[in-house]
């Protein structure tokens, strides 16, 4: 098995593919599509519009303009067009996977992909071709990295990342070292593309130890740019050297460090440049910053001031800031660890180079035999005075040169043209030598830490270039680009040999070009290269010498070797891309790179620079060379003796291009040890413009880098490949019923194989593949769409037929019913017109006889009637006048009491009105305050920021403030007794003087009565007669008047139920408004806070990672952690004052200590470090000693503590405040459960309540003055009081403070007593806890103070504002009611209290926490551990005992921590203590001192209430555990669905037959999905039943769902955004009806309401989008209007990959895009306008209160769980 290699002219039309003779039949079909060559666009699409015959010199065409056209052809040896692909296969992913490979294929695919799909990214076998799109898409972001992260080259669309993937994946398999072989032309984007390789490995790989390791291999990429990359006409960014990345992994494949090699230097560049094109970047990043005062005394200036930086004329790039471009080439500097001094040096260097190229050199004589430098030169002194050389020396050797003979030294003078050659190449040196230290320097920086397991190599080298004008640098270039081809060529045919061999079939030697002569014509004996090489040894070697060499040894022997017509310097080489003509002027000097040692010398002796010294060593250097031949002309002969440069003849170096070779060789070596992977970047333009494609440049590099020689070796094999389950599935229609018979598939399409494909060459059958010869799949799929359109027209005939039969026999027997009721019709009305006659004679005679009949009864009726009415007519007078008299009386009556009503509710509503504006101020103003309160809570965290770690030494303090508070509460029981005998006897006296004065009162109304009745009757009789009068003058007027009333009454009635209407909807507009703007700020403030607690679990994690890298490095113990500090849960503790992490109750002592025990330990500890501080510091002391690691834990430590710290703060603030919240609402909870209107006195009349207030008034006047007086007395005490205690508390804080740094730095220098330095810090956390929770209780008791004080100012402006006593009573009652506590309880009886002695907390928790497991304890109460806690909580609270509160509390939290921790990975676990955290909280909500929780609470539960302790930080500290452990159980759930969204949502085939829609693609191999959607399905309903069984609050189920299926359909959505082949209708239909399929399964559990359905939206859509037209503009609307949760960038992205069923439909017209496009430019977007969806979005938890309704009293522990240490109370 080998391979027969040609030497052949490449891409021959007959090397591309075989001849077209077995498809001839296709051409003489008239309607195939052809490929005709064209100048402009190289290849044209056309159409026959004649068949083809054997024999004819021309094909009839017409092209895709309409025009007709001929095709000549051949009649000896016709030469027949390449055939077009079908439509659905113009934007494949892979070009093999066409089915006519060549070249107008290949082209027309990586045009359709470009410009229709705006994909740059194409596979061609194992080639990835990069289209440069100049322009930056939106498809590296790091969710982009995690889609492709494990995934199959084939499962997404191509990328860059996939093929880095691919590599990573191949290495970590198996073992075996990988490489990238990135190249192409100048403007490709090769740089680019290396750059995001490196970033998807450091991305992927990490780092192992050293977390910076990573940005340091990313960091080398902006140093290597600016040293090595330059603007040319083609590239803005072009790298002019080679290089070679090799990036190291450990066993775990982790990145452990990297190294790079560098190729051929563009020197020549430094020294010239052409028009439009710069010099190295960091020249003019350089003259850019020269304002900085670091560069001040460079002497730098403008790149227009310097000669080797304005040549191009092109000093200024657009788009690029060169300034922001040093900046970050000095940071990458740093951070590979060139010191600030080295960076200096460097650059002064740099601009020495600059000025060396400004120094004038000038002709002494008129012949140019000798030349001169000027003494004054500016340029030549800064040159001098940067490098530290003598300024006469180098004017000196600059314009002269020495020659060493065996017996003498010469002197001897250069022209002006050598001199400026000797200058450019002195600076090409240095800057030569100065690139590669800085190779060294990254090298050094990047070495690996530790031994590496295996490599990935990227190779970023320059593809084939040709130009004009080519010198030594082309040739070198494209000699490597030679030898990475026949790399190429070797294993592209070594992968065809091995897929061959695997399938066992039989197979034929594969003939492709070798182009090895080419390689021999370069590098062999008497080579191109040799000859060089011995051109340069001669004395007088000249180009022009060499060339003729090269003609008389290669022009006739070799057919690669061509000399040009009209020239004697330059010859041709036929390299495998094309021919290349290369100008042999500048070859010797560019292969000898020499450069004199006099300068060398100088730059050697030179002590100013330590860097000079590294470049320039003063050992021999191999790198320089002299030159060898000698000169003519005048010489100064010197003596030999004392001479100051070495006395050496000549210092020989080897040639650029055997250095070049050899680097090549080893290259080669380094490749072939490596499985490669190849990248070909092309440039799709020359003007730079994106998303423009010239055809001409993209087939130049096609052909250059290798991409048709794919195709050639592909063409030249079976390049379709298909299994027998593919191919029996998608050709079935083929197939005749007696095949399908067999059981045998593969037995099968052997059958149907050699029926439809008569020749046996075209195809053959492996072992589980069929492999076709290039067309044949094509062929098949002709068939197989004739074989459906004959069907599909089978099917559409019998169809009409029977729609045809159908509407002919509903015609025929409507026709005879309509006949049949057609003749009943005119039957019918035969006979109803007799009936009528008949009846229109008896209806003529009785209305005749009606009619007269008619009129004589009218004619009595009138006469009857009329003398009726005229006697009515005179009764009725009568009596009106009688009644009129009557009636004015009550109308006058009504009216008057009406005006008076209407008064009365004018004024009452007035009133009402103004109150409720009065109290809407004054609420708005108690509002406003309570805002700039709950804002101020930050200025209270600055004030008291570092107040918990500064309360060591308040325990002296405690004894004399519970004295104090002792005697406040005296003085306060005694106002109290006073006040309340004061009150009883204002009581008293407003009784006594109510009862007589309201008799005198009555009295008085009643005479006054009396009076005005008498005087009343007096005045009646007289003004009687006259009012009768007037009456019923007014009658009339009071009727019109009543009737205007009337319609005033109507038209008030009616604005006034539009104004309360109006101000309702007002109303209720605004509330919603604020409801809904509250709502958004406390989802604000909610997730603002959860993302506190995860960056404070991070913060503790990686505290954790140091201390263990600590212990790791040191290897021997460290300081060691209490437990609770082992979980990665442990960040929130639950004691503001704590400094880290609580210990345990394990491992604290039992025992309290007393305060003179504390304080005579407190005295020993000062003496000991009195003792320690008059001792000379430790080494610890020592910055620069002192462990990095230490550092670094330290510095995070103390992050910790301040965020532990603020959390802690923020709880204390937040109880404050609703604690005061709470307390401010009793008021007016007690005014609404009395009667307003009695409060308000709205119930009295208002003379009775002027009265009242007059006689109050003078009454509560006095009392109130009395108590506000005593109350300001007393308030004014209480604040004295506390400000003294403020004073003394800050005091007593800044000497805890500065004690306990003292006491941090002396105990940190006993770096040898460790334990000892352990235990103190154990005590002191000890001690800070005890201080913590005493400094807590008198805060408490000062709060309790304060809030009787405001209650009682309260009361007594309440009892003025109102008037009435009965408040008070009631205020009694009230609080008799909120007192449930103290109601007798039954002796005996079981009180739901467990009481836990202090040495078995450990064993408690070990018990209900550590060990517990439900499946053990069948038929336990869900929850039972958090009732067991709230139960031993009670106990505690009883005795009151804080400190064992506290303790089990820590202990608890730290135990479930250590659980969740060692149980990581099982959601059952994580689901348990999420449910019974989340219970605990409920409980100590519903059982604590807070009523608002307990309203739901039955008798009984209120008898269970906590008494003493107020646990309200306690429950924000289980809060965050419970967001913490929700989290945590997210991360599991993810991890668990993620492997199977994609199969089960994507690939597992639902809907039979959906599959066969399309072809599957090359690469994609067709495999039963690993998970289907039942298997999804499943795994959520384990997760629901889990979550179900431990009882978790159904809103936290709900949200917990929410979140994973927003992950299902983020992770669906990016796979369908990233895989081309997915975007398609039937997947769409097959998408569509998977998220149908969840929806249903949230309907049946009941979490529709969750906001699950919400979030499976963009899904939903985009399955949506999948399935509508795409045609028409009114489709376009549609496609607008439907997908309202899909980004812009997601929506044009499935339409551009939308891939149509082949022969069905029809793409997306490119203006159909454009388009929906512009439409979709004014949609303002819901969300950031991103591409993928950002997975690992976490949504804000929301943990509701709920009520528990389980009796404590009534809870069995059962047997199993051994809880008999624990006492029942």
């Amino acid at each position: 098995m080998g391979c027969r290699c040609a030497t052949r002219e490449p891409h021959s039309a007959s090397g591309i593919i075989e001849g077209w003779g077995c498809f001839t039949n296709l051409l003489q079909t008239c309607g195939t599509r052809v490929w005709i060559p064209d100048c402009l666009e190289v290849w044209k699409s056309a159409e026959l519009t004649r068949g083809y015959e054997e024999g004819d010199g021309f094909l009839h065409l017409r092209l895709e303009d309409g025009s007709e056209s001929t095709y000549p052809l051949d009649p000896q040896c016709p030469q027949l067009p390449f055939l077009r692909n079908p439509d659905y296969l113009s934007g494949e992913n892979d070009l093999v996977a066409l089915s006519y490979l060549h070249e107008p294929a290949v082209l027309h695919t990586l045009r359709a992909r470009f410009l229709e799909t705006n994909t740059i990214y194409t596979y061609c076998g194992i080639i990835l071709i990069a289209i440069n799109p100049y322009k930056q898409l939106p498809i590296y972001e790091e969710p982009v990295i995690y889609a492709y992260s494990g995934q199959n080259m084939g499962d997404m669309d191509p990328h860059i990342f996939a093929v880095a993937e691919d590599a990573y994946k191949q290495m970590s398999r198996n073992n075996k070292n990988q490489s990238l072989i990135i190249s192409g032309e100048s403007g490709a984007g090769k740089t680019a593309s290396a750059k995001y390789a490196m970033r998807y490995f450091a991305m992927v790989g990490g780092s192992l130890g050293d977390s910076s390791m990573e940005e340091k291999v990313l960091a080398s990429s902006p140093i290597m740019e600016a040293f090595g990359n330059a603007k040319t006409t083609r590239n803005d960014n072009s790298s002019r050297f080679g290089k070679y990345v090799e990036i190291c992994f450990s066993h775990e494949y982790r990145i452990v460090g990297a190294a790079m090699k560098t190729y051929l230097l563009e020197k020549s560049r430094l020294t010239f440049q052409a028009k439009a094109e710069r010099n190295y970047h960091i020249f003019y990043q350089l003259c850019a910053s020269a304002t900085l005062p670091e560069f001040q005394g460079l002497g730098l200036g403008g790149a227009e001031s310097f000669r080797y930086t304005n040549q191009g004329q092109c000093s200024h790039l657009e788009a690029t800031d060169d300034a922001a471009d040093l900046e970050s080439t000095r940071n990458a500097f740093s951070l590979l660890g060139v010191h600030e001094s080295n960076q200096l040096e460097l650059f002064s260097i740099l601009a020495s180079i600059l000025h060396l190229g400004n120094i004038q050199l000038r002709a002494k004589d008129r012949h140019g035999e000798s030349c001169f430098t000027e003494p004054d030169g500016e340029a030549l002194g800064l040159f001098c005075s940067l490098l530290g050389v003598e300024k006469s020396q180098v004017s000196r050797w600059l314009c002269n040169r020495k020659l060493v003979t065996a017996g003498e030294t010469y002197v001897k003078p250069m022209s002006r043209r050598q001199a400026l050659n000797s200058r450019d190449a002195l600076a090409k040196h240095i800057y030569g030598q100065l690139f590669k230290w800085i190779v060294s320097r990254i090298n050094k920086a990047l070495r690996a830490s530790c031994r590496q397991h295996a490599s990935i190599g990227i190779l970023d080298i320059y593809g084939f270039e040709t130009f004009p004008e080519n010198s030594f640098e082309q040739f070198c270039i494209n000699y490597a680009n030679e030898k990475l081809q026949q790399h190429f060529n070797l294993h592209v045919f070594k992968l065809e040999q091995e897929e061959y061999m695997k399938e066992e079939i039989p197979w034929t030697f594969i003939d492709f070009y070798d182009n090895q002569p080419c390689i021999d014509l370069i590098e062999a004996k008497l080579g191109i290269l040799d000859l060089l090489n011995e051109e340069c040894k001669m004395p007088n070697g000249s180009d022009v010498s060499w060339a003729q060499k090269l003609y008389d040894r290669h022009l006739h022997h070799s057919p690669h070797f061509q000399k040009p017509k009209m020239s004697t310097d330059a010859f041709i080489v036929h390299h495998f891309a094309g021919q290349v003509e290369y100008q042999c002027s500048g070859f010797l000097e560019k292969n000898q790179d020499t450069v004199h040692a006099e300068l060398i010398g100088l730059l050697r002796a030179s002590k100013k620079s330590a860097l000079l010294a590294e470049l320039f060593p003063e050992e021999g250097d191999s790198s320089i060379a002299l030159p060898s031949r000698r000169s003519h002309g005048s010489r100064v002969t010197v003596r030999p003796g004392r001479r100051s440069l070495p006395a050496t003849d000549k210092e020989h170096r080897k040639p650029i291009s055997t250095q070049f070779k050899a680097s090549l060789h080893k290259l080669m070596e380094t490749l072939s040890s490596t499985v490669p992977h190849y990248v070909r970047c092309i440039t799709p333009n020359d003007r730079k413009r994106p998303f423009e494609f010239d055809a001409k440049r993209a087939v130049e590099q096609l052909r250059a880098c290798g991409v048709l020689e794919t195709i050639q070796i592909s063409a030249s094999g079976y390049p379709s490949r298909w299994t027998y389950v593919e191919f029996s599935s998608r050709y079935r229609a083929l197939m005749r019923p007696e095949e399908l018979m067999g059981g045998d598939e593969r037995q099968t399409c052997q059958l149907v194989l050699k029926r439809l494909l008569k020749d046996p060459s075209k195809y053959q059958c492996g072992k589980g593949k069929i492999f076709f010869r290039a067309g044949q799949v094509a062929f098949l799929e002709e068939l197989r769409g004739r074989r459906l359109r004959a069907a599909c027209v089978f099917i559409q005939k019998s169809f009409r037929c029977w729609l045809g039969r159908r509407h002919f026999l509903r015609m025929r027997a409507a026709a005879i019913c309509l006949q049949r009721f057609s003749r009943g019709f005119l039957a019918r009305r035969l006979v109803r017109g007799l009936r009528r006659t008949s009846a229109a004679l008896i209806l003529q005679k009785n209305f005749k006889m009606a009619l007269a009949r008619r009129s004589y009864l009218r004619s009595q009726a009138a006469a009857v009637t009329i003398q009726a009415f005229a006697r009515g007519m005179f009764a009725r007078r009568l009596h009106c006048q009688m009644v009129a008299s009557q009636k004015a009386v009550v109308i006058q009556s009504v009216v008057r009491g009406w005006l008076a009503r209407t008064q009365y509710a004018r004024v009452r509503g007035a009133v009402v009105y103004l109150q409720c504006c009065f109290r809407r101020m004054r609420a708005r103003g108690e509002l406003r305050r309570l805002r700039l309160e709950a804002r101020s809570v930050e200025h209270y965290k600055q004030l008291n920021k570092g107040m918990e770690i500064k309360v060591m030494q308040l325990q002296c303090k405690v004894d004399e403030q519970a004295r104090e508070n002792r005697s406040l509460s005296e003085q306060l029981s005694a106002l109290r007794a006073s006040h309340s005998e004061q009150v009883e006897w204002l009581h008293s006296e407003l009784r006594g003087l109510r009862e007589d004065k309201a008799q005198e009162t009555r009295i008085r109304e009643l005479q006054e009565q009396l009076q005005r009745v008498e005087s009343e009757k007096s005045n009646s009789e007289g003004r009687l007669g006259q009012e009768m009068k007037e009456l019923k003058q007014r009658l009339t007027e009071l009727e019109a008047m009543k009737s205007n009333l009337k319609e005033e009454k109507d038209a008030l009635n009616q604005r006034i139920m539009e104004q309360s209407q109006e101000l309702e909807d007002q109303l209720r507009r605004r509330v919603a408004a604020e409801s809904q703007e509250l709502l958004c700020q406390l989802e604000g403030e909610r997730a603002r806070y959860q993302t506190l607690v995860k960056e404070c679990a991070r913060l503790e994690q990686c505290c954790e990672n140091l201390q263990d890298e600590v212990a790791f490095h040191k290897r021997t113990p460290s300081l060691r952690r209490s437990p609770s500090s082992d979980s990665i849960l442990d960040s929130e503790c639950s004691y503001p004052s704590s400094l880290s992490t609580a210990p345990s109750r394990d491992d604290a002592d039992p025992q309290s200590e007393s305060p003179d025990q504390e304080r005579g330990r407190w005295r020993q500890r000062d003496e000991r470090r009195r003792t320690r501080s008059d001792s000379p510091p430790s080494s610890l002391n020592d910055d620069d000693g002192q462990d990095p690691y230490e550092k670094a834990y330290l510095l995070l430590l103390g992050q910790l503590n301040v965020v532990t710290e603020d959390l802690a703060r923020t709880r204390e603030e937040l109880r404050r405040a609703k604690a005061q919240l709470a307390h401010e609402r009793k008021p007016f909870e007690i005014f609404k459960r009395q009667n307003i209107a009695e409060i308000l006195g709205l119930s009295k009349s208002p003379e009775k309540m002027s009265k009242e207030d007059s006689m109050m008034e003078e009454d509560l006047k006095y009392a109130y003055d009395a108590v506000r007086v005593s109350n300001k007395l007393l308030e004014g005490q209480l604040q004295e009081q506390q400000l003294q205690h403020e004073q003394e508390l800050e005091g007593l804080r800044l000497d805890i403070c500065s004690l306990k740094q003292q006491s941090l730095i002396q105990d940190l220098h006993l770096h040898q007593e460790e334990d000892g330095l352990q235990h103190q810090i154990v005590q002191l956390k000890r001690e800070n806890l005890d201080l913590a929770g005493q400094l807590e209780r008198q805060e408490k008791s000062m709060l309790k103070l304060r809030k009787q004080l405001k209650i009682s100012m309260k009361q007594i402006q309440d009892l003025t504002a109102s008037g009435e006593t009965k408040w008070l009573e009631q205020k009694v009652k009230v609080e008799e009611m909120d007192r449930p506590l103290d109601a007798p309880r039954p002796a005996g009886a079981f009180e739901g209290m467990l009481g836990c002695k202090a040495e078995d907390e450990g064993r408690l928790i070990r018990t209900i926490i550590t060990d517990f497991k439900p499946q053990h304890s069948p038929g336990a109460l869900p929850g039972l551990p958090a009732y067991v806690l709230l139960m031993c909580f009670r106990h505690a609270d009883s005795i009151p005992d804080e400190h064992r509160v506290r303790s089990l509390f820590t202990a608890a939290v730290s135990g479930i921590k250590r659980v969740v921790k060692k149980h990581s990975e099982d959601f059952d676990v994580v689901a348990l203590w999420l449910a019974n955290t989340c219970c605990l909280v409920n409980c100590l909500r519903q059982y604590g001192r807070d009523q608002s929780y307990g309203l739901g609470n039955t008798p009984k539960q209120n008898q269970h209430c906590l008494r003493n302790l107020d646990l309200a930080s306690h429950c924000q500290s289980l809060g965050d555990l419970a967001i913490q452990l929700h989290q945590q159980l997210i991360r599991v759930a993810q991890k668990k669905l993620k492997p199977m969204i994609v199969a089960a949502m994507l690939e597992s085939e639902t809907i039979q037959g959906l599959s066969s829609a399309r072809p599957p693609g090359y690469r994609k191999q067709p495999a039963a999905p690993a998970y289907t959607l039942d298997s999804l399905l499943q795994q959520l309903s384990s997760f629901h039943e889990a979550l179900g069984r431990h009882q978790l609050e159904p809103v936290v189920v709900g949200q917990a769902f929410r979140q994973l299926f927003f992950t299902v359909s983020g992770v669906a959505l990016n796979y369908l955004l990233l895989r081309r082949d997915a975007c398609s209708w039937s997947q769409g239909v097959q998408l569509r009806y998977n998220v149908s399929q969840l929806e249903e399964w949230l309907r049946a559990k009941g979490l529709q309401q969750s906001g699950a359905v919400e979030v499976l939206q963009p899904l939903i859509q985009a399955a949506q989008l999948l399935q509508v037209k795409k045609t028409t503009e009114e489709d376009a609307d549609a496609i607008c209007d439907l997908c309202t949760a899909l980004s812009t960038p997601q929506i044009m992205r499935i339409l551009r990959a939308y891939t149509p069923a082949a022969g069905l439909e029809e793409r997306v017209p490119p203006s159909f895009l454009s388009s929906v496009e512009n439409r979709l430019v004014d949609r303002t977007p819901a969300g950031p306008c991103q591409l993928l969806v950002d997975t690992a979005h976490l949504f804000p938890v929301h943990l509701p209160f709920s009520y528990s309704p389980v009796q404590l009293g009534e809870i069995r522990i059962p047997d199993s769980i051994n809880l008999t240490f624990l006492t029942r109370v």
